[in-house]
């Protein structure tokens, strides 16, 4: 790195406030946010937030780019961190150098990834969680992992564990993993995103995957499992029905959620194999704390 470049990283980060580095903290591990996501997790307004995405995009730490619609117009801009931003995220985080043409192969592999809308509505999920914390005090989203860092199974080794967790086939690849504390308690969990594309028999298998992982882990933590619509959510707890399971599953239906103007924070979660109401997240059982995975 040259002097030159050295000083615009110097002055990018004398420009960013704690709100933007968060902001590119997310983009550095999850990839890309839209801008109604970022908006709402992060702004008071969406306009207030419009004019700071636009400062960021100058500032050279952001880019943009809005996808076609298949039947004609576009879909709002698409953010994701551009060269700048990369180097100022990797230098907080204490991370090797990124290349020089880090930025730009990002943006080819998440511009022609056909899982795109997946990856938006894992995003969603979190930046939901995000706004929820931002209206009420004493809510926080904690950590925001990504799918990526469930890449090897040996993530999930821990005190007290079984080693062959380290090395075993079949571990969960959850779609992402969180931390959410609600006053005084936190509730570590995994998500998986189902947006009804594939069978419920694969939901069950990664149901497997984590009744597997239980198994071999003396903690528990909540699998929080996002359903489309509530007739494939009872469709999958008819197929769970009977099932004795170690691992915590809990689901919610997006269309209960939009009926009801809800968020994943409130009481929207099914527990499996529990009757009454439905449960807050915060409420959900878990065991172990949250910082056993590092």
């Amino acid at each position: 790195m040259t002097r030159r470049d050295d000083a615009r990283l110097l002055r990018a980060q004398a420009a960013l406030t704690n709100r933007d580095l968060r902001l590119l903290g997310w983009l550095y591990g999850h990839g890309l946010l839209t801008t109604d996501q970022i908006t709402t997790a992060l702004f008071p307004s969406r306009n207030y937030g419009q004019r700071r995405l636009l400062k960021l995009t100058r500032l050279g730490v952001l880019t943009r780019f809005r996808p076609q619609r298949a039947a004609g117009g576009t879909f709002p801009y698409h953010y994701l961190l551009d060269q700048l931003g990369i180097e100022v995220t990797a230098a907080q985080r204490g991370d090797p150098l990124p290349r020089r043409n880090e930025a730009r192969q990002r943006l080819h592999r998440l511009t022609s990834r056909a899982n795109l809308p997946h990856l938006l509505g894992t995003g969603g999920f979190f930046t939901a969680l995000a706004a929820h914390e931002r209206l009420y005090p004493g809510t926080s989203l904690d950590r925001w992992w990504p799918a990526s860092a469930f890449q090897h199974s040996g993530v999930y080794f821990t005190e007290g564990a079984n080693p062959n967790v380290a090395i075993r086939g079949g571990m969960p690849r959850p779609d992402g993993h969180g931390v959410w504390t609600e006053h005084d308690r936190s509730v570590p969990f995994f998500l998986e995103y189902d947006r009804g594309t594939e069978s419920l028999t694969v939901l069950a298998r990664k149901v497997a995957g984590y009744e597997h992982l239980a198994d071999l882990v003396p903690w528990r933590w909540p699998v929080l499992i996002r359903l489309p619509t509530s007739r494939r959510e009872m469709n999958l707890h008819n197929l769970l029905a009977g099932l004795t399971l170690k691992a915590v599953i809990a689901t919610m239906a997006a269309d209960h959620l939009n009926m009801r103007g809800l968020g994943p924070a409130e009481a929207v979660w099914w527990l499996h194999s529990r009757a009454g109401d439905r449960l807050r997240l915060s409420e959900l059982p878990c065991d172990g704390e949250a910082d056993i995975l590092q």
